[in-house]
């Protein structure tokens, strides 16, 4: 036995539904890029800790990590998914309905970066941030993000590993050089409290405390 599956048969409990979006996933043909259980475990353990009440997820794909991230917010408490593709979050959409989550969450659709300036310009705050979209932006999101974000903030972001790749220096890919200045910011900004936490492909984690 593995650690991973060690720690799948003793800590994680990924539910039927949860099993059943993934394989929804796979079924339409997208991209099994969705988060491990682990790592989705983590998400959902680190909403209840942070007894936060808003989260921005940045990369909805099908919603399995959307169920993981909504499963741990209080009574009243809201998930803001932004998804690229309309067809992807129409998906989305039915699974986190079929979780029974459909009240706890919205959509918005079209390149993040729209959609996240749309955000800023209305003066939306969040608690909880979850980066899990396309990786040459990821510095980008991480501004966003911070001004997004209400003080005490969590921010976390996956793939952050790269399958090892950010400390390989032969990988020099532009995603890689994206990740590696991700981490490096997040590491050093004097605003963020921070780990990357090996579970998955990696799970950066930061807490926003502004100085001022």
């Amino acid at each position: 036995m593995s650690l991973d599956d060690y720690l799948d048969a003793v800590f994680i409990h990924e539910d039927d539904v949860l099993k059943a979006i993934k394989e929804d996933i796979v079924a339409r043909g997208m991209p099994a890029i969705f988060v491990p259980p682990l790592t989705g475990a983590a998400l959902h353990w680190l909403v209840r800790m942070t007894h936060s009440k808003s989260i921005l997820e940045i990369g909805a794909l099908g919603g399995y990590s959307g169920v993981w991230l909504a499963r741990g917010l209080p009574e009243g408490g809201r998930l803001t998914s932004l998804e690229l593709r309309p067809d992807y979050r129409d998906v989305a959409e039915a699974n986190l309905r079929r979780a029974g989550l459909a009240d706890r969450v919205s959509y918005r659709v079209g390149p993040a970066a729209d959609s996240l300036e749309a955000l800023r310009a209305d003066g939306a705050r969040f608690d909880f941030f979850f980066i899990d979209a396309d990786k040459d932006n990821y510095p980008l999101y991480l501004d966003y993000a911070l001004a997004l974000a209400e003080p005490g903030a969590l921010i976390t972001a996956d793939n952050t590993l790269q399958g090892g790749r950010v400390f390989d220096p032969k990988a020099q890919s532009s995603a890689v050089e994206a990740i590696r200045r991700f981490n490096q910011r997040v590491a050093e900004h004097p605003e963020l409290t921070s780990l990357l936490l090996p579970i998955g492909d990696g799970l950066t984690v930061a807490r926003y405390q502004p100085s001022v």
